[in-house]
């Protein structure tokens, strides 16, 4: 079983409702993270991401100035920020499956519909912090691998059908995290 060291984390949380935003931060410093940096719209949290150097970033999807989508792309863009890896969870009140695919598409790591529970949330942070998906880079994508599961054997009608693919290994945020067992063991 993994615990997450949240006060090892980092996260900006961008979204132009404050009460929302209130609400993820209550959330988070309840998981127990010590670091939650907030923004209003895409642009200050392009500037939050580049200055604060988050571990996660969770953003809303509809904002003013750019949205969530141009957000994650701009983040994406390998050779334009310190960290194009960083895990992305976006939270958004549209639900419907080609807004989802379409986040997947722009490089979201992961998904959560609003009203988000403390649940849901928590789940979404344990995905990235303890199950990192590789990185996918092609002439048009970069991003973490769209697929959860992969078989190579696989030969169906959803088989990858591109060129090339570069694979990345993303950085672990586990070395963050302690498993219970390595808490017990440790000293002090």
């Amino acid at each position: 079983m993994i615990r997450i060291e949240f006060n090892r984390l980092r996260f900006v949380v961008i979204d132009d409702n404050a009460h929302m935003r209130r609400i993820v931060r209550t959330l988070l410093h309840g998981y127990g993270a010590r670091e939650v940096y907030e923004a209003e719209d895409g642009a200050t949290g392009l500037e939050a991401f580049t200055h604060h150097m988050p571990d996660i970033v969770i953003t809303d999807w509809a904002m003013p100035i750019f949205d969530g989508l141009e957000l994650t792309q701009m983040i994406r863009q390998p050779g334009a920020n310190a960290n194009p890896f960083v895990p992305i969870i976006m939270l958004t009140g549209h639900s419907e499956k080609k807004r989802v695919m379409a986040a997947r598409d722009a490089g979201v790591t992961e998904f959560l519909a609003k009203p988000l529970s403390a649940k849901g949330l928590y789940q979404r942070i344990l995905n990235v912090v303890a199950n990192p998906r590789p990185f996918v880079k092609t002439k048009t994508y970069f991003g973490p691998d769209r697929r959860r599961n992969s078989n190579p054997n696989y030969v169906g009608p959803e088989r990858r059908k591109g060129g090339k693919a570069d694979m990345f290994k993303a950085q672990a945020l586990i070395d963050k995290t302690q498993t219970l067992g390595d808490k017990a063991r440790s000293p002090g």
